[in-house]
């Protein structure tokens, strides 16, 4: 009889049992399905993110290359400086095109389009060059108060022999940069040089083959490029276009502008503000930090300059020669809070 009981006993429990099993089988279909349900949003909202995508990029690559058509032709035409001030202002608007495109752009395709700008940019210079006058022979008389035209006071502290200019002395006809558009420094040592804003509004500036100077822009360049720069500050102003760096080392640079490219380069600490992403190939030991130069009036720069002050991808750098995503180039590094306290004047 207790046998029997106890047989009953157990049967009981196992009804129990199968009949909460049961109970759970609809909780575990529904929290199944509703899983199911989730990873095929997911799946859907990745194909849809991808279809966005490429078609941003399929509308990106198709006004790129109208826009780049148009601006070589106006290039090729350009027999006026009206077409060379149009196929400029292209220029700028094709680069805008690239800086508004990056973040969905593979890094291939940026590239690309970096590399098509510079040409434009150079066969613009070109263009410009062609278009100025060329200069007649003469016969110079030399004046002796030319050197002591140039030399200004001295900084204190400093001796007045060694000669510190407001600006270098002009550059030898057969050195000159030889365009309007195109002004800067060159094969100096130990210098303090600057330019004013209405020297170089809207014009190329190029630093070359300087040793321990100190260079101050003040105003609003179309572009800056430094080459062949040795224990060099560069102060700069609102960059319209494009910033190039090559062959540099132990330098500082701030400059906002919209692209950023350093190549060859070493041991050099950049405070930048920059629109699209920056560029480091064949470097090594480069440091970023924000720009933070200040001068009067460059607000109204900034202005000019068609940046936006709110975009700063200062820390977004690609770094050409290394390809691990996972893995951060030991080629650039942001540079310590501590360090960025740097008094400019």
């Amino acid at each position: 009889m207790e046998t029997a009981s106890c047989s009953s006993a157990v049967a009981g429990n196992g009804d129990t049992v199968s009949q909460r099993d049961r109970s759970l089988v609809p909780e575990r279909l529904q929290r199944r399905e509703q899983e199911r349900q989730l990873e095929v949003e997911r799946r859907k909202q990745k194909r849809q993110n991808q279809e966005v995508e490429e078609e941003n990029s399929d509308f990106f690559a198709a006004a790129f290359a109208q826009e780049r058509a148009a601006v070589e032709e106006l290039l090729e035409r350009g027999e006026s400086v009206e077409r060379l001030e149009e196929a400029a202002a292209r220029l700028q608007g094709l680069q805008k095109l690239l800086n508004d495109s990056v973040l969905f752009l593979a890094a291939y395709d940026v590239r690309q389009g970096q590399e098509a700008l510079a040409r434009l940019q150079a066969a613009l210079a070109d263009r410009r060059q062609q278009l100025q006058p060329k200069k007649r022979f003469a016969f110079k008389t030399r004046r002796k108060d030319a050197a002591s035209a140039t030399k200004v006071n001295a900084v204190p502290g400093t001796p007045a022999a060694e000669g510190i200019l407001a600006s270098p002395p002009p550059l030898k006809e057969e050195g000159d940069f030889g365009s309007s558009w195109l002004c800067g420094f060159s094969n100096l040592k130990s210098q303090i040089m600057e330019k004013k804003a209405e020297e170089l509004h809207q014009r190329d500036v190029l630093l070359t083959e300087l040793i321990n100077c100190t260079i101050r822009l003040y105003g609003n360049p179309n572009t800056l490029r430094l080459a062949k720069a040795r224990s060099c500050t560069v102060l700069c102003g609102p960059v319209t276009t494009s910033v190039f760096l090559e062959d540099c080392s132990e330098c500082v640079l701030a400059v906002a502008c919209q692209q950023l490219r350093v190549h060859t380069t070493r041991d050099t600490r950049i405070f930048l503000q920059v629109t699209s992403r920056a560029i480091v190939e064949d470097c090594n030991g480069i440091q970023f930090a924000p720009y933070t130069w200040s001068y009067p009036g460059i607000d109204k720069d900034f202005e000019g300059s068609g940046l936006d002050r709110s975009k700063n991808n200062w820390n977004d750098v690609d770094d050409f020669n290394w390809l691990a995503r996972d893995v951060p180039s030991p080629n650039w590094s942001i540079l310590p809070e501590e360090e960025r306290m740097i008094q400019w004047d």
